[in-house]
């Protein structure tokens, strides 16, 4: 049985990035590189099993009622539902084998047209996590998962002094199942009401007739490292040419793909008043929102009139604790993903799959959070650093 039955099994910002990559760097040639974080993890085992899922996922095309829910999307264009119209996963750009370097490991790489590879990721990544949870640990405890879910989410509900505490359910990439997934999401839309604020997963969305939330990822950013101008310009770059793309829609920006410091330098004040907020998903969260917020503040913005998203890692305690912090100091939204769609006793896996070249050059993610940086080029590494001016992490 598939694991991804439908196109709109993937977050929406893969589509809103896609649209842009369209219009504006439709001939683009890029790399991404599977990385997993969980160490003492053997996929190798499970190749096979991945492999006939892509398969599967590359049989995939867009039905008329998805196109026309897509259409229905007020940011969404005319050509590019068009275009979703005939768009179809070629298994060509897709290399997997077993890693020759780390035992146990994989190799997953896309290589390809930077608009006929990017919907890979969100698929790809569910497919590893569903093959290895369901064969490492047989069927989801379905009791435990909703106990545990259950106390979460009423956690949040009677807790005095949260009524304005909103989720947002970000869990696609590294669920225990789309099954569990889709359990996940009707759960917490009975138990939360208003407070469940709806679902990166636009699949999900359509059938539960939630809000598809999401506006950017890193890659978006990174692309532009190759894309020009000029290195030191590539984020100014980035959000000018999103800016370009939706006029106002959609505007939230990630500050973590060269690091905060780079971040603020280049978020100047006319992006402050251009964008509605700012994502963290990297770096200690509050010293990241004092930082923002006083940005804020010294660009004579009201922090009130704009949204501050959290999303990394974040689970009930967490986003609890961050809401108590900046409660009355700026509009909150928070993005939870695996402590909803993989909780259920075991482990869950620490994947990415991260773009790593654009048109023949290297790019990276400079992460404020050391593990999470990614690139495959020390030396670009070191000369990014040199640009943008960020110190080297501590050993």
């Amino acid at each position: 049985m598939p694991i991804i039955p439908s196109l709109l099994d993937t977050d929406l910002y893969k589509f809103t990035m896609m649209q842009a990559v369209l219009h504006q760097h439709p001939g683009a040639q890029v790399e991404y590189l599977f990385r997993c974080r969980s160490p003492g993890v053997d996929l190798a085992p499970h190749l096979d099993a991945i492999s006939a899922q892509i398969d599967a996922l590359c049989a995939l095309r867009m039905r008329p009622d998805e196109l026309g829910y897509l259409r229905g999307l007020r940011f969404i264009k005319p050509d590019f539902v068009d275009f979703l119209g005939l768009f179809q996963f070629d298994r060509k750009y897709v290399q997997l084998r077993r890693s020759d370097t780390e035992p146990g490991g994989i190799e997953l790489r896309l290589r390809g047209p930077w608009l006929h590879t990017i919907l890979f990721e969100v698929p790809l990544l569910a497919i590893v996590s569903e093959v290895y949870m369901r064969a490492e640990h047989g069927p989801a405890d379905r009791d435990e998962g909703l106990r545990r879910l259950h106390a979460k989410a009423v956690r949040l509900r009677d807790a005095v002094g949260f009524e304005d505490c909103t989720l947002t359910d970000f869990g696609t990439r590294r669920r225990w199942s789309h099954a569990w997934h889709d359990e996940v999401v009707v759960q917490l839309r009975e138990t939360l009401g208003t407070r469940f604020a709806g679902t990166s997963n636009v699949h999900f969305a359509m059938k539960h007739g939630l809000v598809p939330q999401g506006t950017m990822a890193h890659e978006w950013l990174q692309a532009f490292q190759a894309l020009g101008p000029r290195l030191r310009d590539s984020q100014v770059a980035a959000f000018d040419s999103w800016a370009r793309e939706y006029r106002g829609d959609l505007g939230i920006a990630l500050t973590d793909v060269i690091g905060l410091e780079a971040f603020l330098r280049d978020f100047d004040l006319y992006f402050c008043k251009l964008f509605d907020g700012m994502r963290h998903d990297s770096g200690d969260p509050f010293e990241w929102g004092e930082r923002i917020i006083a940005h804020l503040h010294a660009h004579r913005i009201d922090p009130m009139t704009r949204t501050l998203v959290f999303s990394d890692g974040l689970d009930m305690e967490r986003v609890m604790a961050l809401y108590a912090h900046f409660r009355g100091r700026c509009r909150m939204s928070f993005g939870v993903g695996t402590h909803l769609t993989n909780d259920l006793g075991p482990k869950a896996l620490q994947i990415v799959l991260k773009m790593v070249r654009c048109n023949g050059q290297p790019v990276a993610k400079l992460s404020d959070t050391p593990g999470k940086t990614m690139c495959d080029d020390p030396g670009y590494l070191a000369y990014l650093r040199q640009v943008f001016a960020v110190p080297a992490a501590e050993p």
